[in-house]
């Protein structure tokens, strides 16, 4: 018999819709039932695609004499952390204090209020049965050892992460930056790329800052490391050779054998990375897997409403990656390129993934000499190239494929729009830009209700009010698409966006930014995300956003604002600078200055995509024929010219962009 989850949109929650544990959706019904009768709630969050929680499922959740213990004592809630991050990130931090560890599946023993007391990541069947009847034995012989407990853990949830207010420093300084990037350096994994730990997590946001950093400061080795590391991701099996995208992390230290789920949030990052790196440092395989991974989302991603889904599942027919990985006899597909094929992508006989005697697609620094050897020029091999994989991809197409979460995030959808949009402004490609506005459309039409932005799209179960990083990220997107088409609804939208995230997450007793709105459902804790993870945090996103918009708007009270905000997070930078990284970004900023570039006239465009070539990473271009921006709004016109601008002062016009980067040299020295 199916369970309460049955009718959920979620396709997490509906993967759990047929256990035997009598599972409830979050919600009025599954609180009220647990204090009428006063008993203990389970919490257990996990995503469609974490293959951990797929484990736990089939060993306990599946288990009848398990369900059985869940369903006599306790009132079992299944939440989708990707549809309520809110309540994951509070049940996250209580973990994280009992345990000194997190992660998915994320299991959570609370009170009949939802006060937590117990807790823990993935257990094995008999250790799980043996916590839930020490515990229920425990709620019906001394209560009062759980609500003792539970009032001083829930005080360190409600602490977490709460900032003092701090004085605005005057200046930061390039040893502000020195102190985050030195220690940071020495983490460095200088035989592999990234960072000397397994597994090993691409970190988007992590290597621009170092890429933006390297560039600003003249730093050739760490630049040279940034791009090492991005040479060895894009060659390893954590990116789709075949087709496309990147996996999410890799297990072993080389980036070789994936855990390969693939989700949205990853791949619009890594747009935004090579094609900014790519700017920087131009090269044949930063543009191949931008091409390849645009592709990829379009052909599996994108719903015909504009959208694109989550994430793809790391199993297919139940095992781990059996979607991605080849035999070394399915290769003759190819027919007389198949052991060229095979030399360049490394596949054996035995198998390169030995654990599984199978192989997964990569590629090395040797390839060229392998190429070179078999006769093709570099471009002969781009083409040859594209018409292998195509074979391949179209026969991998025949397997089952991994299970599909088609939920539609406005914050991933939003990092894919700005990854579109730097993939245009790095390549030059319309289709890109025109990808970037569609998606933009279905945030703005289909994600809002009543004109309050919602976390995705309502359903027949509910609408979900947005979270501030759909706020932020969203906003994030929107200016990006007007710096890139100089179409003003866009920045008037990230207006709009901003002034409502303004009224109702920030607290100006506090001086922060919450995560949850002011109007949202009461929670055991309102809390603020402030650190930056895979994904940016919010916050970091929020204030980098209020320091742009105030600059194009010349509203002092959003750079106020975020000049506070970043006052109370600065002394924390340089504990941990790479869970840091978007306030880094900010630091170099606010040290380096940001050039504000405005076009005007007839041929702004035109000159936009000829700035575009230059890899500038602390600016911002703003232009058009007419403006209401301030900065526009005596210099614009049909006559072109250019205008190099800096806390509030702007250079003469300029009649080339030539002038324009000559002017910043000069001033860069």
């Amino acid at each position: 018999m199916a369970n309460k989850l049955q009718k959920e949109n979620s396709p997490y929650l509906q993967q759990h819709a047929h256990n035997p544990v009598q599972w409830y959706p979050w919600g009025e019904e599954a609180l009220n039932k647990a204090k009428e009768e006063n008993k203990l709630i389970i919490i257990s969050v996990g995503y469609s695609a974490c293959h951990w929680c797929h484990v736990m499922e089939r060993e306990s959740f599946e288990n009848d004499a398990i369900a059985q213990t869940m369903n006599k004592f306790f009132v079992s809630i299944k939440v989708d952390r990707e549809e309520r991050p809110d309540i994951d990130q509070i049940y996250m931090i209580a973990v994280q204090l009992m345990t000194n560890a997190g992660g998915w599946p994320l299991n959570c023993i609370c009170l009949p209020d939802g006060r937590p007391i117990y807790g823990g990541t993935y257990f094995k069947p008999q250790d799980w049965q043996n916590v839930l009847l020490q515990i229920a034995k425990m709620w019906e012989e001394t209560p009062e050892v759980a609500l003792d407990y539970a009032n001083r853990l829930t005080k360190g949830i409600q602490q977490a992460e709460k900032l003092p207010i701090q004085q605005i420093p005057e200046t930061y300084t390039k040893k502000d930056l020195l102190d985050i990037v030195e220690p940071w350096i020495e983490t460095f994994d200088q035989n592999e790329g990234g960072y000397r730990r397994t597994p090993k997590f691409p970190l988007p946001n992590n290597w621009l800052f170092l890429l933006r950093y390297g560039t600003l400061s003249k730093d050739q080795p760490l630049l040279d490391h940034v791009h090492f590391t991005l040479e060895k991701i894009a060659n390893g099996g954590i990116y789709d050779q075949i087709g496309g995208g990147f996996a999410r992390y890799s297990v072993d230290n080389r980036w070789h054998i994936p855990h390969f789920e693939k989700m949205l949030y990853d791949n619009g990052q890594l747009l935004s990375l090579y094609s900014e790196a790519y700017q920087q440092k131009p090269t044949t395989l930063y543009k191949r897997v931008v091409e390849e991974t645009v592709a990829w989302a379009e052909r599996e991603m994108l719903d015909p409403n504009g959208g694109f889904y989550s994430a793809l599942d790391a199993d297919s027919e139940g095992v781990e990656g059996k979607f991605y990985s080849f035999d070394y006899d399915e290769f003759d597909v190819l027919a007389e390129r198949a052991d060229l094929a095979r030399n360049y992508f490394h596949i054996s006989k035995s198998g390169n993934w030995t654990e599984e005697q199978t192989n997964i697609p990569y590629l090395s620094s040797e390839d060229s000499r392998l190429i070179a050897e078999a006769g093709y020029s570099e471009e002969e091999w781009e083409e040859e190239l594209k018409s292998i994989k195509e074979t391949l991809l179209n026969y991998r197409e025949q397997r089952v494929r991994p299970g599909l979460d088609h939920k539609q995030l406005v914050t991933w959808n939003a990092l894919m729009i700005k990854g579109l949009v730097d993939a245009y402004r790095s390549f030059g490609n319309d289709h890109y830009l025109n990808l970037a506005k569609q998606t933009a459309d279905f945030i703005w039409t289909k994600c809002q209700e009543n004109d309050i932005l919602l976390h995705q799209p309502a359903d027949s179960n509910r609408s979900i009010p947005g979270f501030l990083d759909d706020y932020a990220f969203s906003i994030e997107a929107f200016h990006s698409l007007y710096e890139a088409t100089f179409d003003e609804t866009w920045i008037n939208r990230a207006k709009t966006l901003t002034e409502q995230a303004v009224n109702i997450f920030y607290d100006k007793d506090e001086r922060a930014f919450f995560y949850t709105s002011s109007h949202a459902e009461e929670l055991i804790a309102r809390k603020s995300e402030i650190m930056d993870n895979v994904i940016p945090g919010s916050v970091s996103t929020m204030v980098r956003q209020l320091y742009k918009l105030g600059i194009l708007f010349d509203e002092e009270q959003y750079t106020l604002i975020a000049d506070q905000v970043f006052a109370n997070v600065f002394p924390h930078i340089k504990s941990y600078g790479s869970a840091y990284s978007n306030w880094a970004i900010q630091l170099l900023e606010l040290h380096y200055g940001i050039w504000e570039i405005a076009l005007t006239g007839a041929d702004a465009p035109q000159w936009r995509k000829e700035l575009d070539q230059y890899y500038i990473p602390n600016k911002v271009t703003l232009g058009g024929t007419k403006s209401s921006l301030p900065l526009l709004e005596h210099k614009a016109g049909m006559e072109s010219k250019a205008y190099l601008c800096q806390n509030k002062t702007c250079s003469l016009p300029q009649t080339s962009i030539a002038q324009i980067i000559e002017l910043i040299n000069n001033k860069q020295g």
